[in-house]
């Protein structure tokens, strides 16, 4: 019996050809692997779809649950954003994929897997990586760095082979979803200077048409864990898809981004992430109610380091592990509930209170019950000024020169 290889498959004109090119380039016999993550519409017509382009076996799995759990809710309790920009949608995935690709080669017999990343991408790495720490011994694959075939050479071999393919108008964008976020990318967006062309959005509505009376939103969060809207408790898969339909609605969640690849090229990323948007925003509201300055410091540092490693790949390495331990505790008391109001493209969070809330009105207030002395302040303010006047006293010739 031949050697197995796993093909992470998506039922497009890459991967179906794969499946024939593998078992001719390399004699291993190819099972297919397809993850519904919140992008695929029927895993049964994939999954009949690769059995009919030759693979021995085809395994589909709906792990949309498990991505959000263990991968999309770390991100955000992290607020993880790349560059400040990107809430990581493709990138939080990848991982995911890497991990359930490992899985079933080892279920399967597998002494390889592959994927259909090109070599110019970030998506290789995260996959290469991922396999690579999980699953040491197992060969990897990328056909589509291998080939060098073009499209229309990809559909004569197609052709050639009987294998099955339905060919429609090809989209000008280079499109990833899932339920964090879509990506698009390539055609005019290539150009810094082009305005994005209004068929890039999908999910959300053009800003100038939508509703004129905004929409007010409540997300109540359990230890940085979203887990009701609008006083309604709700599942991962169904809040995400709630508050993807209302924020969408609203026009809220594009991203517009000149991006530093991890491979060392800037790219022209369009993204629509309404969900993530709204819920990235409130989370931070929500710690900055009840986390001390220092550290609501810290974890900021933390958040862009965090980020930095999802986005090079590195979910399964020691410091993210290290970082998500550290993240775990300053969400403790990050208990409560966000309002937030969508209107015209915009999100802005319009309260927050929470039962561990530090924030104590009789200190804040300036009308009775104010309970802040303000006889402290001269001998607090001396102190602290101290250093200043004693580096001044004594290099008046270099302090305060302009």
């Amino acid at each position: 019996m031949a050697e197995r290889a796993v093909l992470a498959y998506s039922g497009g004109l890459d991967t179906s050809v794969a499946v024939k090119w593998i078992k001719e380039k390399y004699g291993y016999d190819v099972v297919t692997f397809t993850v519904d993550i919140g992008n695929v519409p029927n895993l049964e017509a994939i999954r009949q779809k690769a059995l009919d382009a030759g693979a021995v076996d085809a395994v589909v799995a709906d792990a949309r649950e498990q991505f959000i759990t263990d991968f999309v809710y770390p991100s955000l309790k992290a607020d993880a954003i790349y560059e400040g920009e990107y809430s990581l949608a493709t990138a939080i995935g990848r991982p995911l994929i890497a991990q359930l690709l490992v899985k079933v080669a080892r279920e399967k017999g597998a002494v390889a897997v592959s994927h259909g990343c090109t070599g110019k991408g970030n998506d290789q790495v995260r996959l290469d990586v991922g396999i690579g720490t999980l699953g040491p011994d197992l060969k990897i694959i990328a056909p589509a760095r291998e080939w060098g075939m073009t499209r229309e050479e990809l559909i004569q071999y197609a052709e050639q082979h009987s294998i099955p393919i339905s060919i429609t108008r090809k989209s000008p964008y280079s499109i990833d979803e899932n339920l964090w976020g879509r990506s698009i990318e390539t055609g005019v967006l290539e150009d810094p200077w082009v305005e994005p062309p209004s068929d890039v959005y999908v999910w959300t509505c053009d800003p100038a048409a939508a509703p004129e009376e905004p929409q007010y939103i409540e997300v109540e969060f359990e230890e940085g864990i979203p887990v009701a809207l609008d006083g309604v408790s709700l599942g991962t898969v169904q809040l995400i898809e709630m508050l993807h339909a209302a924020a969408g609605r609203h026009g809220v969640g594009r991203v517009d981004h000149i991006e530093n690849r991890l491979v060392g090229i800037k790219s022209r990323e369009i993204y629509e992430a309404p969900a993530a948007t709204v819920l990235l925003k409130a989370h931070i509201a929500l710690q900055n109610l009840v986390l001390t300055k220092d550290q609501l410091r810290f974890k900021a540092l933390v958040a862009t380091h965090y980020a930095d490693l999802i986005y090079n790949g590195l979910w399964f390495g020691g410091l993210r592990h290290n970082l998500a331990a550290y993240v775990d505790d300053t969400q403790k008391y990050v208990t409560g509930t966000v309002r937030l109001k969508l209107h015209k493209g915009t999100c802005s969070v319009v309260g927050r209170k929470s039962p561990y809330s530090l924030y104590d009105l009789s200190l804040a207030t300036y009308d009775k019950g104010d309970a802040f002395d303000q006889s402290d302040s001269p001998g607090f303010i001396r102190l602290w000024g101290l250093p200043s006047r004693l580096q001044a006293r004594q290099q008046r010739g270099t302090i305060g020169s302009g």
